[in-house]
């Protein structure tokens, strides 16, 4: 399975593989059903720990996105649309929130901003 780790990032080893995981998951690249790589499989792919695979697809689990049956591995669930959906809009705000960002350190202010975002969203 195709997983980068950035050893020199801040964030948790576990979240980037739970991040990138959910990801394939919300854009259909994992579907319903599908297994997982065990946990010691990805761990030796990823040259990383077991136990950092293990607590990846646990915070996976918890979400909802990916069921653990014993003995036979860990596998896509049904997601609820609602669940997706709402992990669509995060995106939508991050976006939102760089572009934001990136407004205010070029010097623009919050109407400049309001203006930009209104002529786009007529245009689209």
């Amino acid at each position: 399975m195709k997983l980068i780790i950035n050893h020199s990032s801040m964030e948790p080893i576990y979240e980037q593989v739970s991040g990138q995981l959910k990801n394939k998951i919300i854009h259909g690249d994992l579907t319903e059903g599908t297994a997982l790589p065990s946990v010691r499989t990805l761990a030796k792919e990823l040259r990383i720990s077991a136990l950092t695979i293990k607590k990846a697809y646990d915070t996976l689990e918890q979400e909802g996105f990916i069921a653990t049956i014993h003995g036979k591995g860990s596998f896509v669930t049904s997601a609820s649309q609602e669940q997706l959906l709402e992990e669509k809009r995060k995106e939508v705000e991050q976006e939102f929130e760089h572009a934001i960002r990136k407004g205010r350190s070029c010097g623009m202010n919050n109407q400049e901003i309001k203006e930009i975002f209104h002529i786009i969203l007529e245009e689209s």
